[in-house]
């Protein structure tokens, strides 16, 4: 009996070259009608339309064409069951050998502009999976390809006659990771669209970026994936302009730092090392921004990630070009400044639109055995909505410095400290496993620029501790969310110096 191969594909890529093929190795090919029919048919090759095999022609817009058991009996049917056999002679099914589908183009259809809801509704593929599933389920006994790229591969097993067990079994996973893939972008569009954040079961998709040289460590593997339909603003849509690959680390610096970047409305510059900032300065410049960064902490910025929220001109690049960095992030690159900073070979330039709008939603963070699934931290505080603890009212700059060391510090892990003065950090406590810890790294860092400062803490102070030795170093005012049993006692030693003390009522721990 002759060998057949049915074919129903909305990506031609290499189509008519493999169809030539099956055709010289003697198998009969059926196809579905339309482009694919036509595309085999310019090949040189009369291909049986399934409508022939069938009996039945396709209908309502060729939404029913391959849904027919003449199709699924021959695709299902398992070849060493003698029942089976019987059945597919009782009822007139022949088998098919090979099945060769890709689906309607639903991202692509996504992707179009002033695309309709009908329009995406009609490139929800049915037949398609379901043949695949059929095809990769009886592996055994079928092959059953849905990447072009497979297509030589596959040409070359048959005519070697080496396609054994375990490719066919490879074939089949392949098969239904892309259809999961397949129902996980539909899936998440009709999340979208019924406004559902936390449904029952959460299905997400990722589609690979590329392959890195290693993870947090040498000794670890990893790999870069991007979703492939939500079009939010991220790294995984940032143009690399120059340098080498991003590693693991680079891109979860790179990460925090824009996140960092989108706080702030004015011009900024945001230095990042291990995912916490090391500088961040507020200017009426971006020259002036990286300035202040760069002067916040000298010291830890070399090797370092810095985002800028405005193009980088060319005195901006002089200075970034005289010190160490893994990377530059921005909107744009002025022609000089990029000629600049493009003559150090190992440096990353990262072209990146900062929009917080297109800021993802949701943050992921896997467990072993789980993820969890959290909103992300959009909360903001005005200077409408501190509460004064204290006898003393901040003044009108406290009240900007504080404003700006709260956004910093909601991006330093807890326990997290920072000092600021003049729209610039100047201190930054990170990670420690008490408060005091992280107060004491930062005034540390402070130095004499302490004296005059402000200080945010990312959650209450359980006692006066961390207050009393803000005020030793000459911090003038405090920001933190309030909410402890004994917020009196902070209070009482504010009062005490003549500080002034501010609440926020919302905390932003960061783990």
């Amino acid at each position: 009996m002759k060998k057949r191969a049915l074919i129903s594909v909305s990506n031609k890529d290499n189509l008519q070259e493999f169809a030539i093929g099956l055709d010289k190795l003697g198998y009969e090919i059926i196809s579905t009608g339309g482009g694919t029919f036509q595309t085999i048919k310019d090949a040189g090759i009369e291909p049986i339309l399934v409508e022939d095999i069938t009996g039945f022609p396709e209908i309502m817009d060729g939404r029913v064409k391959t849904l027919h058991p003449l199709v699924h009996g021959g695709i299902l049917a398992k070849r060493a069951n003698e029942e089976h056999i019987k059945q597919m002679e009782e009822n007139n099914i022949e088998p098919i050998d090979i099945i060769v589908v890709n689906l309607y183009p639903f991202k692509e259809t996504l992707e179009k502009a002033g695309v309709s809801k009908e329009e995406i509704i009609e490139n929800i593929d049915i037949g398609g999976p379901t043949m695949l599933r059929a095809a990769a389920k009886n592996f055994e006994d079928m092959i059953v390809v849905v990447d072009p790229t497979d297509y030589a591969s596959v040409l070359e097993g048959l005519r070697e006659e080496t396609f054994d067990f375990e490719k066919r079994k490879q074939l089949a996973g392949k098969v239904f990771r892309h259809t999961a893939y397949y129902d996980a972008m539909i899936a998440q569009y009709f999340m979208t669209e019924t406004n559902e954040e936390f449904p029952e079961t959460y299905t997400v998709t990722y589609e690979k970026v590329q392959d890195l040289r290693y993870g947090e460590n040498p000794h670890q593997q990893a790999a870069f994936y991007k979703n492939p339909i939500v079009k939010t603003m991220s790294l995984a849509t940032a143009k690399q302009l120059h340098g080498k690959e991003l590693s693991y680390n680079n891109i979860q610096d790179a990460n925090a730092a824009v996140e960092i970047l989108l706080e702030y409305d004015n011009p900024a510059a945001v230095a990042v090392k291990h995912m916490n900032p090391c500088g961040i300065g507020v200017a009426e410049t971006i020259n002036q921004a990286f300035q202040k960064a760069y002067e916040a902490d000298s010291m830890s910025i070399f090797g370092g990630i810095v985002a800028l929220n405005r193009e980088v001109d060319a005195a901006t690049a002089e200075k970034l070009s005289e010190i160490f960095l893994e990377i530059v992030i921005a909107p744009s690159f002025a022609d000089e400044a990029f000629a600049i900073l493009s003559k150090k070979k190992n440096i990353r330039l990262l072209e990146l639109e900062m929009n917080e709008e297109k800021a993802a939603n949701h943050k992921l963070t896997t467990v072993d055995g789980g993820v969890l699934i959290q909103s992300r931290d959009n909360g903001k505080v005005a200077a409408a909505d501190l509460k004064v603890a204290t006898k003393r009212e901040p003044t009108e700059q406290e009240i900007a410095d504080l404003l700006f060391a709260w956004k910093a510090v909601k991006h330093v892990k807890s326990n997290a400290i920072v000092l600021a003065k003049d729209n610039q950090t100047i201190g930054v406590g990170a990670g420690q496993m008490n408060r005091v810890g992280s107060a004491m790294i930062a005034i540390e860092q402070a130095g004499d620029k302490a004296k005059g400062s402000v200080m945010a803490s990312d959650a209450y102070f359980p006692m006066p501790d961390t207050v009393e030795n803000a005020i030793k170093a000459g911090v003038t005012a405090i920001i933190q969310p309030g909410g402890s049993i004994r917020d009196q006692d902070s209070i009482d030693v504010c009062n005490e110096h003549g500080i002034t003390m501010v609440y926020t009522g919302m905390r932003h721990f960061k783990h």
